[in-house]
């Protein structure tokens, strides 16, 4: 048993509040346990280049940890971002347009700003399964406002995060957990399961295929119940 009597195949409790941002075209705060996220989907007429000549739209993440979401605190991106954010908005984005037809968004392009408040592990999961929330609000609108024709959206998609602590295979990981992990993995999963990404890593030894199995069929259990609770928003 984990702390606040949390089984190891359960994920923290979560709570969304929507519109958390009135400026963007959808929004949520997203928080999972402990850590907390803004997510903002934002739609403009100004797609790249490289879809722009294919009569596509185009779907992007940013992703930043604002400077008080850890202690210590975290610098501020004022010229770069680090190597970290700049790997999680690659993957935030190739996510994000997994669950998207980019020809149905024509020339709009959607930009999903995921802000971390409070970071205590799971950041790039609950920035991905909130992100998708946000920017599915973000459609709704458009479709609403006449801006679009048809939903692009064509699946859901979400995250979790799990790993292996003291030898014992657990989901969703907190911050301790993380931090002392023998395995740590994140997993993306769309609508039916189908894998859209694997990030995973041996942090102190090696494990086997068939722990990766059993790592994935947990992950899929976690992203059943995300996935539901995306659906009321």
């Amino acid at each position: 048993m984990r702390k606040n009597s949390r089984s190891t195949g359960h994920i923290r409790p979560v709570k969304i509040t929507p519109d958390f941002c009135p400026a963007a075209t959808g929004s949520v705060l997203f928080e999972l346990g402990a850590t907390r996220v803004i997510c903002a989907a934002t739609a403009s007429g100004v797609v790249p280049s490289h879809a722009e000549s294919r009569g596509w739209g185009w779907v992007t993440g940013e992703y930043t940890m604002l400077p008080y979401s850890t202690s210590p605190r975290t610098r501020r991106d004022q010229f770069r971002k680090d190597g970290r954010a700049v790997e999680i908005q690659r993957l935030l984005g190739r996510a994000l347009r997994s669950a998207v037809d980019l020809p149905r968004l024509k020339e709009w392009c959607i930009t999903v700003d995921c802000d971390v408040l409070e970071a205590y592990g799971g950041t790039r999961s609950a920035s991905i399964t909130g992100g998708y929330i946000a920017m599915k609000r973000a459609v709704k609108r458009m479709l609403d406002d006449g801006l679009l024709e048809e939903n692009p959206i064509v699946d859901a998609v979400a995250a979790v995060s799990l790993g292996i602590v003291d030898g014992e295979l657990m989901l969703d990981l907190d911050y301790n957990e993380d931090s002392r992990a023998e395995v740590d993995m994140n997993v993306v999963m769309d609508g039916s399961f189908r894998l859209v990404e694997i990030q995973g890593s041996a942090e102190r030894r090696s494990f086997s295929k068939e722990r990766l199995d059993e790592m994935l069929a947990l992950a899929q259990t976690g992203i059943e119940e995300l996935l539901e609770i995306q659906k009321a928003y």
